[in-house]
């Protein structure tokens, strides 16, 4: 009776499956059935599942076993760290009732099961959480929009009450907002035009006719004239 392998060292959540083959020198189709056994430090065997020649398969709730003749399969299910232990496997036949062939040991160590990573579950998560931040980011621009709103509209008001309305023509213009009418505004200033008469070129008395036109060209000065009401407040 042989069971192998050797060693095991597996997860736990996993599953530990060991192989138990035996060999009869004279099988003249003689009953027998084989037991499995676990050894935890060395203490008193215990028998944790049997499965006879003519049984096919047998599963628990913790342990399958299959029937391969010459050769049995058990997998251990679901491991946990308290699976942890030795194992073998025990041929019992029942034409000589007295012997029982041991295998020798198998040794499987359940390590805690890994931790996982969240590699794969931060996309999941920003996957799931990208429609509210979506959502997030348009709640903020229409906060925004509306606050711009309302100071325009707030803006609006203050200028309507300020500087009221002119109707003109079926709609209404704020007072304020149209051009100030032009006004040309005249001005008037007064100087002493003189005229000089040339001496060289007077006529006649004799031949002046009645009607007489002169002409005088008229030169502004750039400052203003003094007339004589300005004279008199300078000389005052």
């Amino acid at each position: 009776v042989t069971f192998f392998p050797a060693m095991l060292t597996l997860p736990a959540g996993g599953s530990a499956t060991f192989f138990c083959n035996i060999s009869m020198e004279n099988d003249s189709g003689s009953e027998y059935s084989l037991n499995w056994y676990k050894e935890i430090n060395q203490s008193q065997p215990q028998k944790i599942a049997e499965i006879s020649r003519n049984n096919p398969q047998t599963k628990t709730e913790k342990y399958l076993l299959t029937n391969h003749t010459p050769a049995f399969k058990i997998e251990i299910l679901n491991l946990h760290q308290n699976d942890s232990g030795s194992y073998y496997c025990g041929l019992i036949t029942f034409f000589e009732p007295d012997k029982v062939m041991e295998s020798s040991r198998s040794r499987l160590v359940v390590t805690a099961a890994p931790e996982k990573t969240n590699a794969t579950d931060e996309p999941e998560m920003e996957a799931g959480n990208s429609p509210n931040h979506i959502k997030a980011v348009l709640l903020g621009i229409l906060l925004l929009a509306g606050a711009v709103i309302l100071l325009i509209f707030g803006y609006l008001t203050i200028t309507y009450r300020r500087g009221g309305m002119i109707p003109h023509e079926g709609c209404a213009t704020p007072r304020g907002w149209g051009k100030p009418p032009m006004v040309s505004v005249s001005t008037v200033d007064y100087g002493v035009l003189e005229f000089q008469r040339d001496q060289c070129t007077q006529m006649p008395s004799e031949t002046r006719p009645v009607e007489q036109t002169e002409y005088a060209t008229i030169i502004f000065p750039e400052e203003k004239p003094i007339t004589p009401e300005r004279a008199k407040k300078h000389q005052d």
